[in-house]
């Protein structure tokens, strides 16, 4: 058992939602400066993605509080993210007007789709029906597919248009990948070191940075 687990975890997750909101602060500048509708799933996806992080803190933070629906609502929200990001990039080229009126649909049903999600998890006795590791599983597994096809997609794009610079966005969704799939191996595997989410945790912190490096960097040179 690792000294300060909690604590440690704590300021992980902490750090891990600000710099996800830093992202979305440059992530929303597209969609500020063109008002194409498109360019907003990106700022959605790690706006969810750092509340989640949020949530994750304080449900450690204060168990007594945040009840066992709350971790329900964390896989959710997170899986919810991913999408948001992967749509994103799937109708990421010159917009048409049919593929406006797709966007704004498939924006429309997965906000319709998140809200019944977090109601169903609001069911009285949610808790005693569905067993929270099945679900865990579950969504982890879906996240790295759906993470999977955003390395791919992003790879094709770098193919296609070779740069310095985005060559590293597959290569950040990489590092998400394998962190999802430790945790993965975490929530399977019920004896596995904890290391093995340590180890996952810090992999996120790496393709956070790498966005981070990427945004920073993509915004001073447009700012010369």
């Amino acid at each position: 058992m690792l000294y300060y687990y909690e604590e440690i975890r704590i300021v992980i997750e902490v750090v891990s939602a600000v710099m996800c909101f830093i992202l979305v602060r440059f992530m929303i500048k597209p969609y500020e400066v063109t008002g194409e509708s498109r360019y907003i799933g990106l700022p959605l996806g790690f706006g969810f993605l750092g509340a989640t992080y949020v949530l994750s803190a304080f449900s450690i933070y204060l168990p007594d509080i945040f009840g066992g629906n709350t971790f329900y609502i964390q896989l959710i929200a997170r899986t919810f993210a991913f999408l948001f990001i992967a749509f994103t990039y799937h109708f990421s080229k010159k917009p048409t007007k049919n593929s406006r009126w797709f966007w704004k649909i498939t924006l429309t049903l997965l906000f319709i789709l998140l809200i019944i999600s977090f109601l169903i998890v609001d069911l009285p006795n949610f808790d005693n029906v569905y067993s929270y590791r099945t679900a865990d599983i579950g969504f982890r597994v879906i996240n790295i597919i759906i993470i999977l096809y955003i390395c791919i997609h992003t790879f094709r794009s770098y193919i296609e248009k070779p740069s310095s610079t985005t060559i590293w966005i597959p290569i950040g969704y990489a590092f998400l990948a394998v962190s999802q799939y430790s945790t993965l191996l975490f929530a399977i595997v019920v004896d596995l070191s904890h290391y093995t989410i340590f180890g996952a945790l810090i992999l996120r912190l790496i393709f956070l940075s790498i966005f981070l490096f990427v945004a920073i960097r993509t915004f001073y040179q447009k700012r010369r």
